[in-house]
C-alpha cells in the first residue's frame, strides 16, 4: 500500500491516527459525561447538545487562523507540534470535574486543533505536488482518511473500559496520552519531510496579518458578542433571550459573518485565472455544510438513540468477552431512588435541580415486557460510547473497497470527477437517514428498544457517502487552491465543517421537541436531499472548472 506513495505518508498516517484516537475518545464520551447526573454535570439533552455543537463547531473554526499562521509564519511542523501539545493538555484537564476547568480544557482543544488539523492535511497534499505522485493524490487521502478511522475505532474500547473501571477522568487522560503519542510519531518522521514543512511566507497581494486581525478576527469577536446579547442573556427572567435556539448559537452565527465575508473577498480580489477555482471551492464548501450537520449527529442524537432506544443487553459468549474486557456495565432490575425522566426520556429539573423518584433504572422503561428480567436480577449492558466505533469500523472495512473501485474505474478511464463523487456522497448519505426512520417505526416511536443492527446499517450506508465526500473534499482543496493560499482554503473547508457541526448541535438540541422521532429524521433527510439536488445542478459547472485546471 505504501510503496507507490511518499515516504512521509506512514508517519502522517500514524500521527493522524493517534491524534484522532484522542479526539474521538473524548467526543465519544463528551455528551454522556455532560448528562451524567452523579459524576457529570446533569445537563438536559438540549443543554448537552448545544454545548457539544458549539464545541465541535469551534474546533473546526480555528483552522482558519491556524492555516494562515502556518502558511506565513510558523511553517507546518511547528504549527502541528504546538497544536498537538495544546490538545493533549486539554484532554488531560477535561476530566477535572469543574465547569470552569472544562471550559479552559475545551479552549485548549479548540485552539490546538486549529494549528494541527488543517496543516497536517495540507502537508500531506504538498507531497503529491510532485509529478510521480500526482495521480495518486485521491488514493493517498483515502489511506490517510483510513488512519483517522483506525484511531477513531479503537479509542472507544479504551474509553469504555477506563470509564467503567476508574471513571470519566481516566478516560479523558487516555485521550491526552493518544494525542502526545501522535506528536511523537510525527516528529519521528521529520527526516522524510524535507522542505515540505516550511512556510510559504507572505506572497505578493496577500492581506497583511494585522489587517486580518483588525478586519476579520476583531469583527468576529464583536459580532459574536452582539449575537450573544442581541436579545439579552437567557435566564429564568428572560427565557427566550435568543434567536436561533441558544445564546451560544446566536454568538456563533454572528461571529461567522466576518469570516464568510473574508472568503467571499478572496474570490472578488483574486487574479482572473484564480477566480473560477476559488469560486468552485466556495460552492463546495457551502453545499457540504448540510452533510456535516447530519453526519455529526453521531456524537449527540445517535448516541442518545444508542443509550435510550437500543437494546444493549448482552448474553452468552458476548457477555463473557465484554465483561472480561470491562466494556459492559451491570444493571440490577429493582426499584430504587433514580433520576426522574418523563415518557420521552426528558430529564426533569426544578430550579436547576434534577428531580428524583423511586423506580426501576431508566434503561428498562422501554424494554419489551416479555424481555424484562426477573425482579432483583442483573443484566449486562455494553457501554453506550462503543456505538461510536461503528462508523470508523465501517470506514476501515470499506475504504480498501472504495479505493479499489475507483482504481478500477480509473484504469478504464471512467473514474468520476471529484465534484461528481461528492454529489453521489450526498445522495448516499441521504439514504442512510431512511434507515433510522425505519428504526423509529420498528420501535413504535421509542416505546420498545430496537436492535443495534439498525445503527450498524445506518452507519454502514452513511459511511459510503462519507468516503465519497470527505477525503475527496480534502483532495479537491489541495488541487484547486492557488499555491499561496492553500492552507487558508483548507481552513475554508474546515470552516464549512464548523458551520455544519454547529448546525448539527442545533438539530440535536431539538431532539426533545419532536414527540415523533420520525419527524426529526425526516428533517435530516430533507436537508441532505436539498444539498444533493443543489450539487447535481452545479455539477456541470464544477467539472468544467476542474477540466480547465487540467485536473480530475
Amino acid at each position: 500500500m505504501w510503496k507507490s506513495h511518499p515516504k512521509a505518508l506512514p508517519y502522517l498516517f500514524l500521527s493522524e491516527m493517534w491524534e484522532r484516537f484522542g479526539y474521538y475518545l473524548m467526543i465519544g464520551i463528551f455528551t454522556l459525561y455532560l448528562k451524567d447526573v452523579e459524576a457529570g454535570f446533569a445537563m438536559t439533552e438540549k443543554e448537552a447538545s448545544d454545548l457539544y455543537g458549539t464545541f465541535i463547531a469551534l474546533v473546526f473554526l480555528t483552522p482558519f487562523i491556524g492555516g494562515l499562521v502556518a502558511d506565513r509564519y510558523w511553517g507546518y511542523k511547528k504549527s502541528i507540534v504546538i497544536g498537538g501539545i495544546m490538545m493533549g493538555a486539554g484532554y488531560f484537564m477535561m476530566g477535572i470535574h469543574d465547569i470552569t476547568m472544562l471550559y479552559i480544557a475545551m479552549t485548549l482543544v479548540i485552539v490546538g486543533n486549529g494549528f494541527f488539523k488543517p496543516n497536517i492535511s495540507t502537508l500531506l497534499g504538498n507531497f503529491y505536488t510532485e509529478d510521480k505522485f500526482k495521480d495518486k493524490k485521491d488514493e493517498g487521502y483515502n489511506i490517510f482518511y483510513m488512519g483517522i478511522n483506525v484511531g477513531a475505532f479503537i479509542c472507544n474500547f479504551f474509553g469504555a473500559a477506563l470509564q467503567i473501571l476508574l471513571g470519566w477522568q481516566y478516560a479523558f487522560m487516555a485521550a491526552g496520552v493518544g494525542m502526545f503519542v501522535g506528536v511523537i510519531v510525527f516528529l519521528l518522521g521529520t527526516k522524510h519531510y524535507g522542505d515540505k514543512t516550511e512556510k510559504k511566507g507572505v506572497q505578493a497581494g496577500d492581506m497583511p496579518f494585522w489587517k486580518i486581525v483588525m478586519f476579520i478576527l476583531v469583527p468576529s469577536a464583536v459580532f459574536g458578542v452582539i449575537g450573544w446579547l442581541i436579545k439579552g442573556v437567557t435566564s429564568e427572567a428572560n427565557p427566550n433571550g435568543y434567536i436561533f435556539g441558544s445564546d451560544s448559537t446566536d454568538a456563533f452565527i454572528f461571529a461567522c459573518i466576518p469570516v464568510i465575508f473574508f472568503y467571499g473577498s478572496l474570490y472578488f480580489k483574486a487574479k482572473v485565472e484564480d477566480k473560477r477555482p476559488i469560486g468552485a471551492l466556495l460552492t463546495i464548501f457551502a453545499v457540504v455544510i448540510l452533510f456535516w450537520a447530519v453526519f455529526k449527529l453521531n456524537g449527540s442524537a445517535l448516541t442518545t438513540w444508542a443509550d435510550r432506544y437500543t437494546d444493549r443487553e448482552i448474553t452468552g459468549t458476548t457477555q463473557t468477552v465484554f465483561n472480561g474486557l470491562k466494556l459492559a456495565k451491570e444493571v440490577e432490575y429493582k426499584k430504587d431512588t433514580v433520576e426522574l425522566y418523563d415518557s420521552s426520556f426528558r430529564i426533569q429539573k426544578v430550579d436547576g435541580e434534577v428531580q428524583k423518584t423511586v423506580d426501576y433504572p431508566v434503561y428498562f422503561r422501554n424494554v419489551a415486557k416479555d424481555k424484562l428480567p426477573e425482579e432483583g436480577s442483573k443484566v449486562l449492558l455494553w457501554a453506550t460510547n462503543l456505538s461510536q466505533s461503528i462508523n470508523p469500523g465501517w470506514v476501515i472495512i470499506l475504504t480498501p473497497l472504495v479505493v479499489a473501485f475507483f482504481t478500477f474505474l480509473r484504469s478504464r478511464k471512467k473514474e468520476p470527477s471529484t465534484p461528481t463523487k461528492i454529489a453521489f456522497g450526498l445522495l448516499i448519505s441521504a439514504l442512510s437517514v431512511l434507515v433510522m426512520i425505519a428504526a423509529v417505526n420498528m420501535g413504535a416511536n421509542g416505546t420498545e428498544k430496537v436492535s443495534v443492527w439498525w445503527l450498524v446499517a445506518n452507519y454502514g450506508v452513511i459511511t459510503i457517502g462519507e468516503l465519497f465526500l470527505s477525503p475527496m473534499g480534502l483532495s479537491v482543496v489541495s488541487k484547486l487552491s492557488p499555491t499561496n493560499i492553500t492552507s487558508l482554503m483548507m481552513g475554508g473547508w474546515f470552516l464549512s465543517t464548523s458551520i455544519g457541526n454547529k448546525l448539527s448541535g442545533v438539530l440535536a438540541s431539538l431532539w426533545d421537541t419532536y414527540d415523533n422521532k420520525q419527524d426529526f429524521f425526516w428533517v435530516n433527510f430533507g436537508l441532505l436531499m436539498f444539498a444533493t439536488m443543489l450539487m447535481f445542478v452545479l455539477l456541470k459547472q464544477l467539472n468544467k472548472v476542474m477540466q480547465e485546471k487540467g485536473i480530475h
